[in-house]
């Protein structure tokens, strides 16, 4: 029995990779590298002493994924692969629509002629927008601001509808907070290409001197030290997640044939703090100015995590401490990500 990830080769992607091997699982990874190397998955197959099957390959391409789900027999799919950027979400709509969208509809369509009817697809917490309450629940109402949120939306709901129409589907939707973090031997991690999206990544290129300094969004929200706050999670924590919704959909022991699960701590850390917390792990200076609030950033968010230690037994483990640890580790162990050479 094999699991087919697709994305695997990306940041989450691959780490899901080692979470699946080291479980015993056989795996196949399908990922176009858009954003992504697939020096990963050799580290990954170091870490883990296992070989890892890759396709190259686009998930709007349905034969292509029919061909690789009958020749490694697959029998469920980890979907990752997507694009991800809010920002750019909102200057190249119809591109997240087209890989977004439409690439699941034809990973679905591929995996129904299949006869495969397993998904864990990775969404987001985007989809709950502007917090009406706090912690964040499942049953929070939705509405997504920005184009890339409306597609993690709109996935989740064709997932549902197929769900609906047929009960030999089984489905994990993962709405997944604020991944960091890395593997803790240092040698996978993020690697992002290009202007960072994410908090971490220019945190460390401050720390690491490829940035003079960090600009802060916002001093002046409702929050404790004024900066905006956020619940990051372990990224080890979070590939574990998919894991164990993948056995319990695998079991049959799911309440629903469609979960709809937090994936995050509970906790939510403000970005001074996560500057002093980074500080401290890497004992580096982390400069930083203070900007104007950015458009459709909510002052805070962060989970309720009991459904997925209710269904899925799972609750993260690692602290802010070891996120920070560990992104440094992997930094310093990889000063140009996966690039042969330093820049």
């Amino acid at each position: 029995m094999t699991v087919l990830i697709t994305g695997g080769a990306g940041y989450i992607g691959s780490h899901c990779c080692v979470a699946f091997l080291e479980a015993g699982h056989d795996i196949v990874v399908l990922d176009n590298l858009s954003n992504a190397n697939s020096l990963s998955l050799e580290r990954v197959a170091k870490i883990t002493g296992r070989k890892v099957s890759f396709e190259f390959a686009d998930i709007r391409d349905q034969p292509k994924i029919e061909s690789v789900l009958k020749h490694y027999k697959c029998t469920a799919v980890v979907h990752f692969a997507g694009l991800k950027a809010v920002g750019e979400s909102t200057q190249m709509p119809l591109a997240y629509y087209d890989n977004n969208v439409v690439g699941t509809h034809r990973l679905l369509s591929a995996m129904a002629n299949c006869d495969v009817r397993q998904m864990i697809f990775s969404s987001s917490a985007t989809v709950y927008g502007e917090p009406k309450f706090l912690p964040l629940t499942e049953n929070h109402p939705t509405g997504a601001v920005n184009p890339y949120g409306r597609t993690k939306l709109m996935i989740e709901e064709m997932l549902r509808d197929v769900s609906a129409s047929d009960p030999a589907w089984r489905f994990g939707i993962l709405r997944y907070f604020n991944p960091v973090g890395a593997h803790e031997s240092g040698l996978i991690g993020e690697n992002p290409l290009g202007i960072p999206n994410n908090l971490m990544p220019f945190i460390t290129q401050v720390a690491d001197g490829r940035r003079e300094r960090l600009s802060v969004f916002g001093n002046d929200y409702d929050t404790r030290d004024g900066t905006g706050v956020r619940d990051y999670i372990h990224v080890t924590d979070l590939v574990e997640g998919h894991l164990r919704a993948h056995e319990v959909l695998a079991s049959g022991s799911a309440s629903s044939n469609c979960l709809t699960v937090n994936l995050g701590t509970g906790t939510g850390y403000s970005v001074l703090e996560m500057v002093r917390a980074f500080e401290r792990a890497s004992n580096k200076e982390i400069r930083y100015v203070f900007a104007p609030r950015r458009e459709g950033d909510v002052a805070e968010c962060f989970a309720d995590t009991s459904l997925a230690e209710k269904t899925l037994a799972w609750r993260a483990e690692r602290g802010l401490e070891a996120m920070c640890r560990d992104t440094w580790n992997w930094v310093c162990k990889n000063p140009s990500g996966y690039s042969s050479e330093e820049t």
